[in-house]
């Protein structure tokens, strides 16, 4: 059973730093691309960052580049998300998710398998 657990978040002040992670158990952890998502109140979900199966190529929203950096560890299964210079409207629920082919990277319909989220709330 395919499971992704999130951890990391938290409360910050703008400015700070967070870094996200994800367990992955249950399936091929380095046959699957990962990406990290984010949901706010009210909003859709959005793509934040997407990596490859061997982590050479690394995807994000124009809105992230330059602060947030996405990386795996296909050893550990784990997959983490570095966050820097936060601000308040990176408030939301952060999710990762892994697709098995494909390309559409931080396309939501694209990924098949979903974890629960970390909350990441970033004050003024």
């Amino acid at each position: 059973q395919v499971q992704l657990v999130e951890s990391g978040g938290g409360s910050v002040q703008a400015g700070g730093s967070l870094r996200l992670s994800c367990a992955a158990s249950g399936y091929i952890f380095s046959g699957y691309s990962m990406g990290w998502f984010r949901q706010a109140p009210g909003k859709e979900r959005e793509g934040v960052a997407a990596i490859s199966t061997g982590g050479g190529s690394t995807y994000y929203a124009d809105s992230v580049k330059g602060r947030f950096t996405i990386s795996r560890d296909n050893v550990k299964n784990t997959l983490y998300l570095q966050m820097n210079s936060l601000k308040p409207e990176d408030t939301a629920m952060y999710y990762c998710a892994a697709k098995s082919w494909g390309s559409n990277w931080l396309s939501v319909g694209a990924y098949n398998y979903w974890g629960q989220g970390t909350q990441v709330t970033v004050s003024s």
